[in-house]
């Protein structure tokens, strides 16, 4: 039809008072995508994110391994995204401090905890908890896993981990084993140790790694389970020994030092492992970005250089691999705990 004289024709477009014009596709579309963010608010937050820096809470201190962990791959997730990623430090209680800051968060992707052993093993140490591993965090993805070692004093009395075991099974309750404080990741290792050989022998707590170290090369103990990275200064000096490494193969850099396992304790493993989680009801869309980037980060040559250096392997993986870790993890030192009848807190 051919428009009056004088008058303009818009073909498919709706008048509005102002007397400007919009078509009707555009105007339609920008209903459905007004009705698609109501109806699917994480979907808008998801295609918003990130929107600000993000935040990793890490429950431990400045300056170990889990902390320089999170650093590497802050830096390198942080590069993915397009936006900054700090490190926040909140040790205290056991990991309780970090893990009810991020369990209370925004569940929008921009507060993460940095996950480890120790969130597992909280659910079995600590009578009541301000919030629960399995519910009130959502996985993204496993970061790494680092070794735990059997270590001896050099020149003591036990050259290898089978000569430490035999005297063990000798003489049960003789052999003194340090570890770091009552609960943590090798004072339980040392425990599953002890059920797993079928030996006895006494777990001395000490306050800190220093103290452990004080306490092996001055002949106090016999020896003692720490974790290896930050070990490995001593073991280049030669002031301790590393008898056998505890996880499921042998340690990088150290392909002499065999494993718990090859040293005939028949399917031994334990090993650290830190882990990103977000709080529970994040959006999947989101989980899933950074689950991406987070696997891109650990599979580039720069961050897997870093997490060497620090005696970690890379892991990466889906967010189901994370939760079924956990879960694990949470049974097996669960059962040590009550095996072992570690005191609940």
């Amino acid at each position: 039809m051919a428009s009056q004289a004088g008058q303009p024709h818009f073909v498919g477009t709706r008048q509005n008072e102002n007397g400007k014009g919009r078509t009707t596709m555009t105007h339609r579309r920008d209903l459905l995508a007004a009705a698609a963010a109501a109806a699917f608010p994480g979907l808008a937050a998801a295609q918003a994110f990130p929107s600000r820096p993000l935040r990793i809470v890490v429950p431990f201190g400045a300056g170990g391994i889990a902390d320089l962990t999170a650093r590497a791959v802050a830096k390198a997730l942080g590069e993915g995204l397009r936006q900054g990623v700090v490190v926040e430090n909140k040790p205290g209680a056991g990991g309780i401090v970090a893990g009810e800051t991020v369990a209370r968060a925004e569940p929008d992707g921009h507060t993460l905890l940095l996950m480890s052993n120790g969130t597992a093993v909280s659910a079995g140490l600590f009578r009541s908890l301000p919030f629960d591993p399995r519910k009130d965090f959502a996985p993204i993805v496993t970061l790494g896993f680092f070794d735990i070692a059997v270590l001896a004093a050099a020149g003591g009395r036990f050259p290898s981990m089978k000569d430490l075991l035999a005297y063990a099974r000798a003489n049960p309750g003789r052999l003194n084993v340090a570890s770091i404080n009552i609960g943590s990741t090798q004072h339980l290792a040392a425990e599953l140790l002890k059920t797993s050989a079928g030996v006895d022998f006494q777990v001395v707590p000490f306050n800190g790694s220093p103290a452990v170290l004080t306490a092996l090369r001055g002949g106090q103990v016999d020896a003692a389970v720490e974790i290896l990275g930050p070990m490995m200064g001593q073991i280049a000096s030669r002031t301790v020994v590393p008898l056998a490494v505890m996880g499921s193969q042998r340690a990088a850099g150290l392909a002499d030092v065999p494993t718990v396992a090859e040293s005939g304790v028949r399917g031994f493993d334990a090993a650290s492992w830190n882990a990103l989680a977000a709080p529970a009801r994040t959006p999947p869309q989101v989980i899933a970005r950074l689950n991406r980037e987070a696997n891109q980060a650990l599979a580039g040559p720069g961050l897997r250089r870093q997490l060497a250096e620090l005696n970690v392997r890379p892991a990466g993986g889906t967010p189901e691999q994370l939760g079924d870790l956990l879960a694990s993890e949470i049974r097996r030192w669960s059962e040590v705990i009550v095996r072992a009848k570690v005191p609940r807190q």
